[in-house]
C-alpha cells in the first residue's frame, strides 16, 4: 500500500511525527494533501545548519514564522539555528498558547549588544505561558528577564551561561512549581539560594574559582549533584538518594545536611576537602549502599595535606549497608595504615559488600595496602568483585616493581573476584 492510499487520518497521524524541519518541508512539496497533513505535526526542531545554504533571500526569522505559523497545535519548536529577538517575539505571540516544551541555542554569551536590546530574547519566551519544559543553551543573563509566573513549568536547564546571583534569583521566582532544575556549566555565581517546594532533581554546576555558596531548601528532593561549592548547606534530606559533591577547582570547606537515612548512592570528588566536611558527610551517609570517594588531600588551609588514618573495622561497621564502594588513592591509603587491621573481632564481616574498586597510585606501604586488599577478601562474605585500578605508579625504584608482583599474586589466588586494569 503507498502512502497516497492512506485515509488522511492515518496520513495525519504518520506525518505529524515528523520534527525536523527540512523533512517538514519536503513533505509540504510532494503534495496538497502532504501539505495539509503536516499541519498537524508536534514539534519543530531547526538544527544548527539549518540555514546554511538558503533557496532564496528570505530572511531564517520569516521562514521559521511561516512554518510555526502552519502548524494547528505546536507542542515542541526546538531552535539550534541563529535567531533575532524579534523573530523569537513573532513566533511565541503565535504559538505561544499551545507549546509545552522549548529549546533555544541562545548564542549570546559574548553578545554585549544582547544586554542592551528591549525586549531581550530572554523577556520574549515570557509569551510561553504554559511552558512545561524550558532548555537555554549559551545564554547570557547579566539583566532580570521580564516573567510572569511559570504555573506548569516543571523542568528547567539552562546549559552554558554568564549570569548574576539577583538575575538566578528571578529567574527560580518565577519558576515555583520546578521539579527538576539544571544549571551546568554556569559562571558568575558566588551565591545561591534555591527554594522550590516541589524540586525533585536538581544538578549545579558552577565554573570559577569553586567557592560558591549553596542553600537548599527542598523538602521532596531526591537526586542532588553540585560541581564548584565551598560551602553547602541543604536542611530537608528526607528524600533524598542520590547526592554527589564535587569541586575540581575550589575547596569543600563546609556541608551541612539533614537526615540521610534514605541515601544510596553517595559520591565525593575533588582535589581538596577539609577533614570536618569528609567527616560529617561519611558519618550522615551510614545508610549509603553506594560510595564513591575520589578526594585527593584534606587541610583546612592552602597546604593540600593527607588524610589522617581510618580504622578498617570502624568504617565498614559503620557503613553496613554499603554494596558497592569505589576507593581513589587517599582515602585508599587512610584505610592501609600500620594500626587499622591490628584490633579486629573474630565475628568481623563486611555483611553486604558486593563489589570494591580500588586506585592504587602509589607503592608506598605496600605491605599494608596488600594486607587491607585481602581483608576485604576474607570479611566481605558476599563480595563478588573487586577491581584493582593501577594508575600513574611513577616509581624507579624495585618497590613499584614488588609491588604491583604482590598484586598479581593476588590477583591468581583469587582469579574468580579479582581483577586489574
Amino acid at each position: 500500500m503507498s502512502m497516497e492510499s492512506l485515509p488522511d487520518a492515518l496520513l495525519q497521524y504518520i506525518l505529524s511525527h515528523i520534527s525536523n524541519a527540512r523533512d517538514v518541508a519536503a513533505c509540504n512539496c510532494v503534495s496538497k494533501r502532504w501539505k495539509d497533513a503536516t499541519t498537524y505535526v508536534r514539534t519543530l526542531y531547526f538544527p544548527r545548519n539549518s540555514f546554511d545554504n538558503p533557496s532564496s533571500g528570505e530572511i531564517p526569522d520569516n521562514i521559521v514564522q511561516r512554518m510555526v505559523s502552519n502548524v494547528v497545535k505546536l507542542e515542541e519548536l526546538v531552535v539550534y539555528s541563529p535567531f533575532s529577538p524579534s523573530g523569537l517575539a513573532s513566533w511565541l505571540s503565535l504559538v505561544g498558547q499551545s507549546l509545552a516544551q522549548l529549546e533555544l541555542r541562545m548564542d549570546n554569551l559574548a553578545d554585549n549588544q544582547a544586554s542592551r536590546e528591549s525586549p531581550s530574547k530572554l523577556d520574549c519566551i515570557g509569551a510561553a505561558k504554559n511552558l512545561v519544559s524550558l532548555k537555554l543553551w549559551g545564554v547570557l543573563m547579566i539583566n532580570s528577564p521580564k516573567w510572569d509566573v511559570f504555573q506548569n513549568l516543571s523542568t528547567l536547564e539552562i546549559i552554558g551561561a554568564r549570569l548574576e546571583d539577583p538575575v538566578l534569583t528571578v529567574v527560580l521566582l518565577a519558576c515555583p512549581y520546578l521539579k527538576r532544575l539544571l544549571l551546568l556549566g554556569c559562571e558568575g555565581v558566588r551565591s545561591i539560594s534555591i527554594e522550590l517546594p516541589y524540586l525533585e532533581e536538581c544538578k549545579l554546576d558552577f565554573y570559577g574559582l569553586g567557592n560558591c555558596s549553596l542553600s537548599l531548601i527542598s523538602p521532596k528532593i531526591e537526586s542532588l549533584e553540585v560541581q564548584g561549592c565551598s560551602w553547602i548547606r541543604v536542611p530537608e534530606t528526607g528524600h533524598l538518594k542520590k547526592l554527589s559533591i564535587s569541586n575540581s577547582s575550589g575547596r569543600v570547606y563546609m556541608i551541612d545536611f539533614g537526615n540521610l537515612n534514605v541515601l544510596e548512592f553517595l559520591s565525593m570528588r575533588g582535589v581538596q576537602w577539609c577533614w570536618d566536611a569528609i567527616c560529617k558527610m561519611l558519618k550522615l551517609a551510614s545508610e549509603v549502599k553506594h560510595l564513591f570517594m575520589k578526594v585527593e588531600f584534606t587541610g583546612d588551609f592552602e597546604a593540600l595535606q593527607p588524610f589522617p588514618e581510618i580504622d578498617f573495622v570502624e568504617f565498614f561497621n559503620s557503613h553496613p549497608k554499603l554494596q558497592k564502594f569505589d576507593i581513589h588513592g587517599a582515602m585508599f591509603a587512610a584505610l592501609c595504615q600500620r594500626n587499622s587491621l591490628k584490633h579486629v573481632d573474630p565475628g568481623f564481616v563486611i555483611p553486604c559488600l558486593e563489589e570494591a574498586v580500588i586506585t592504587v597510585r602509589s607503592p608506598l606501604n605496600a605491605e599494608q595496602k596488600i594486607s587491607t586488599l585481602e581483608s576485604l577478601l576474607k570479611y566481605g562474605k558476599n563480595l563478588r568483585t573487586m577491581v584493582i585500578k593501577i594508575l600513574q605508579m611513577k616509581s624507579c625504584h624495585t618497590s613499584a616493581d614488588d609491588f604491583f608482583d604482590e598484586i598479581c599474586r593476588l590477583r591468581y589466588m583469587n582469579h574468580e573476584k579479582v581483577r586489574i586494569e
